[in-house]
């Protein structure tokens, strides 16, 4: 009814108490006009639009479909697949969780979606296991260790921390009872003091068995994949296709206590029993989304979904599977034989999370990517871009008088229409399942126009130019690109933990060391101090960026233009630089040796008179004159008229060069 409501189109006026002594007010309100409300809405399908705008790509159907959070609201209960820790963490594992927090990130910032955010971490596993014999540690010292590594990693990359991290080994009671749950519903058996999940009698039931990729259901070998190295073994089982919900611990092995002896978790079981007893108060057991990479779709996920909707009795536990894409390295999928396995760690010694985080975001979540130099340096060339006109636009804001211009003219109304245009392309993009390369293109072409502004109208509209850095400074946020531009550049926490402004804070002093290297610039310029200006430019080049502080000088004798950044972008940028000047140092001198080389080689040959030389050119001529011109050509023969002729040329042209040589030896 209150939906029905938005579609009406007249609504009369409520009649209003009217005061018996004054007839004008009475004549006055009859004829006041019907108010007609606003209508934004012309059709059902325009209120889902508008209440819900988000498509993203869902597995369970292959296809974009509506994202409705099951509750209503804003509300979203979200699950992702953490790693299992026995190894250091590798950029396939960063094409997943840090995708899934650009996904995040938009969901909660720019959509306004309130994100519950579960990961797990699998501490108990046979590649643990393994391990730890080969190391000769326990497996949750070994698991603790790869755990704190991953989440250094994470930190590293700027991947938000979840709401609630679930570990294994601390929900085994859990566990044991969600294996209770499914074998009472019918759906699990007991085998030498291992549980097994029975495929056929669910598959017999209402349930339905592989949602994700049912082409694979019966695909022994993926199955036996899914269920470890240390697997009791097919034996056990009543079918091939059934897995372990819990698995008896064999000599050596971790174990704890169960109905059906000592035994540990099957891998599957760990997610959804983590899941149906966290989410329990909250969603009773079932979630919104379940993230996690493409190569889990089956048969870890449809076991997943299986478990879940068996213990749960339920026909849909989870609405919207997302799988991230693979990651391949130039063109080629990462494996070590092959020597391109590149750890989280290795990639972030050579490369800064921002220019990590800029590929991820220039490739969709949900294809294979290319991890690739060309593409690194596509993303430099775009951070570049956008940095640099945060940057400009700052220093142009700040220094804006306030008494400048306000009045709209062409130009602002010009770069307000690029700024609607580029938020309309930046909202459909992300409303199309997360399409943040389109974004980032939108924004990239509104920054165009936001330069091309600057550059012709300084100082311009400031109100109209802080509307765009505004806007680009907000989708930069909302894609964790904010860290040491826009806005976030200048938060900092002070001691207390209280939130201070580093730039209001640092402003005066940055302003009065700008004022004095401006006046020293023009004492130098004067010729008084001859070494002041490459003692300012050491301040420019080697000192300031160290403590984060960009200077720009300007043209003229206008004050530099600067702006805090984070120290390691601008040192990066100050090693490209020098790295630059030293490969044009090192190609200027290898063009004077050349140089060099190329002239001593004609002083070498103006050194030789005329003579001797053509005496030298056996291969042509056999006999000279007494000056050394040649009378005979190799054969014995006398030389014909334009031999002659020839050979009298060379024998002048030599004669100057020595001569010229002689001279400058002379003057030596």
């Amino acid at each position: 009814q209150e939906l029905s409501a938005c579609f009406v189109s007249h609504q009369r006026r409520a009649p209003i108490a009217m005061s018996s002594e004054s007839k004008d007010d009475a004549r006055a309100q009859k004829r006041m006009p019907t108010w007609i409300p606003p209508r934004p809405m012309e059709t059902m399908m325009d209120y889902w639009d508008q209440a819900h705008p988000l498509l993203v790509r869902n597995s369970l159907t292959r296809s974009k479909v509506r994202f409705v959070p099951s509750h209503g609201d804003k509300r979203v209960y979200a699950y992702i697949c953490g790693p299992t820790v026995y190894d250091s963490a590798h950029m396939g594992h960063a094409r997943a969780y840090l995708s899934f927090d650009i996904v995040r990130r938009i969901m909660e910032d720019y959509f306004g979606y309130e994100v519950f955010w579960q990961m797990n971490i699998t501490d108990i596993d046979d590649k643990i296991i393994m391990r730890s014999r080969e190391q000769g540690v326990s497996f949750l010292d070994l698991a603790r260790k790869f755990e704190l590594e991953f989440m250094e990693d994470m930190a590293a990359l700027g991947v938000r921390a979840p709401t609630a991290l679930t570990r294994v080994s601390e929900f085994i009671p859990q566990v044991i009872e969600n294996v209770q749950g499914i074998i009472k519903n019918g759906f699990a058996y007991e085998s030498n003091g291992s549980v097994y999940f029975n495929v056929p009698a669910y598959r017999g039931s209402s349930h339905c068995y592989g949602k994700l990729v049912p082409e694979n259901v019966g695909n022994v070998k993926e199955l036996e994949e899914g269920e470890g190295a240390l697997s009791a073994g097919a034996s056990d089982k009543r079918h091939p296709s059934d897995f372990a919900l819990w698995k008896a611990s064999k000599a050596g092995e971790p174990g704890w206590e169960s109905p059906w002896g000592t035994g540990r978790p099957g891998w599957h079981i760990e997610c959804s029993a983590m899941i149906c007893d966290t989410m329990h108060r909250m969603t009773g057991g079932k979630i919104d989304i379940h993230a996690g990479g493409i190569d889990l779709r089956f048969p870890h996920h449809d076991n997943e979904i299986a478990q879940a909707e068996a213990y749960l009795d339920c026909d849909q536990w989870c609405n919207y599977f997302l799988h991230a894409g693979h990651l391949n390295i130039e063109g080629l999928k990462m494996s070590k034989s092959l020597k391109n396995f590149i750890t989280i760690r290795s990639a972030l010694e050579k490369y800064s999370a921002r220019q990590v985080r800029l590929l991820f975001l220039l490739c969709k979540w949900d294809v294979t990517m290319n991890f690739a130099e060309s593409g690194v340096a596509e993303a430099i060339a775009k951070d570049r871009t956008l940095s640099a006109f945060l940057a400009n636009a700052k220093a142009r804001l700040r220094d804006a008088p306030a008494d400048g211009p306000a009045r709209w003219g062409e130009p602002e109304f010009t770069l307000h229409a690029a700024l609607e245009r580029a938020r309309a392309a930046v909202h459909a993009a992300l409303c199309d399942d997360f399409d943040t390369p389109t974004a980032l293109a939108a924004l990239e072409e509104l920054v165009g126009v936001a330069n091309k502004y600057m550059t012709a109208h300084n100082p311009g509209v400031a109100l109209a130019l802080k509307e765009v850095a505004d806007y680009v400074a907000r989708i930069m946020g909302v894609f964790g690109l904010n860290e040491g531009v826009g806005a976030g550049a200048a938060a900092g926490a002070s001691a207390e933990g209280v939130v201070v402004d580093r730039e209001a804070l640092l402003a005066p002093y940055i302003n009065a060391l700008r004022d004095f290297r401006q006046e020293v610039r023009r004492i130098a310029r004067e010729g008084r101090v001859g070494d002041l200006l490459p003692l300012c430019d050491s301040l420019r080049d080697d000192v300031l960026p160290a403590l984060g502080v960009s200077l720009r000088d300007d043209e003229g004798d206008r004050p530099a233009a600067w702006n805090l950044m984070d120290p390691e972008v601008l040192l990066a940028e100050r090693a490209r630089r020098m790295e630059e000047e030293e490969a044009r140092r090192r190609e200027k001198e290898e063009r004077k040796a050349q140089l060099a080389a190329q002239e001593a080689e004609k002083d070498k040959k103006a050194s030789v008179p005329p003579g001797e030389l053509l005496r030298s050119m056996t291969d042509q001529y056999s006999q000279w004159d007494e000056q050394g011109l040649p009378t005979h050509d190799a054969a014995g023969e006398p030389l014909t008229k334009s031999a002659l002729k020839k050979a009298a040329k060379v024998f002048k042209t030599q004669e100057k060069l020595h001569q010229k040589w002689l001279a400058k030896q002379h003057a030596k």
